[in-house]
């Protein structure tokens, strides 16, 4: 029941206080014990509440997806490993599960497609897990994603074979490891906003990740941002914001 319904229900009499102040308290917000569920995320940031299944235990997400599908709420968790998804419970029979990137989504209710187009760009083919991640997520929000994958720095002419993709993206999601090196090559090739992801790739000296992101931050290349290592989810939604700009 929308707030007004319940509002108008308590001026005639329908409902008594008691339970108008319940239903006002859980059309922002839901305990249901284990988690607080942000129902009012969507209204204030233009993006309902996603699920960070790691660290949670699988009866605990079957429990926050059951109360989201309830509300019809769309769905999306990340970092569901396909042991924890096998345990999982009461799932809606058309959910999806991407094991190579662990995103768990539903949807129920189709977002806006934005006219432009986010390119997910990898350095290598050891990078897609993460750039899954990042253009599943943006496709989640409606997005329409081109991927562009294995155009490294090590080959050089590989990216140069795909610069009008590049250019016709509205924001580039590039993700690369080892030293990071990518990013800085395509934003010296674009007009448009980069963000870089560094992934854990690499061999000792890279620090899982550590060398490409500290390569990334100090890039020379203007437009360049840069999420925290692995997180092809915190790119994915930067990118859908920026692109309904």
């Amino acid at each position: 029941m929308a707030l007004e319904e319940v509002l108008q229900a308590f001026k005639d009499g329908e409902l008594e206080l008691d339970e108008v102040l319940t239903r006002v308290r859980s059309h922002y917000f839901e305990d249901i014990g284990h988690t607080l569920i942000d129902h009012d995320r969507e209204r204030r940031t233009g993006a309902g509440e996603v699920v960070f299944g790691s660290g949670k235990t699988p009866a605990q997400i079957s429990d926050i997806i059951g109360h989201l599908v309830e509300r019809e709420c769309n769905v999306l968790v990340t970092r569901i490993e396909p042991e924890k998804y096998a345990a999982l419970t009461g799932l809606p029979d058309d959910v999806h599960y991407h094991p190579a990137s662990e995103l768990l989504s539903w949807i129920t209710k189709t977002p806006d497609t934005p006219p432009h187009t986010i390119a997910v760009v990898t350095a290598g083919t050891s990078d897609n897990s993460v750039a899954e991640e990042a253009a599943l997520t943006a496709e989640f929000f409606g997005n329409r994603v081109k991927r562009i994958n294995d155009v490294g720095v090590a080959g050089l002419h590989r990216l140069l074979s795909r610069l009008e993709d590049l250019r016709s993206a509205r924001v580039l999601i590039v993700v690369a490891g080892m030293e990071g090196a990518l990013p800085s090559v395509v934003g010296g090739l674009v007009d448009k906003p980069v963000i870089a992801v560094p992934t854990s790739v690499g061999y000792g000296a890279a620090f899982e990740g550590v060398a490409a992101m500290l390569g990334m931050l100090t890039s020379c290349a203007s437009g360049v941002s840069v999420v925290n290592i692995n997180n092809g989810f915190g790119a994915g939604f930067l990118a859908n914001t920026i692109n309904r700009l």
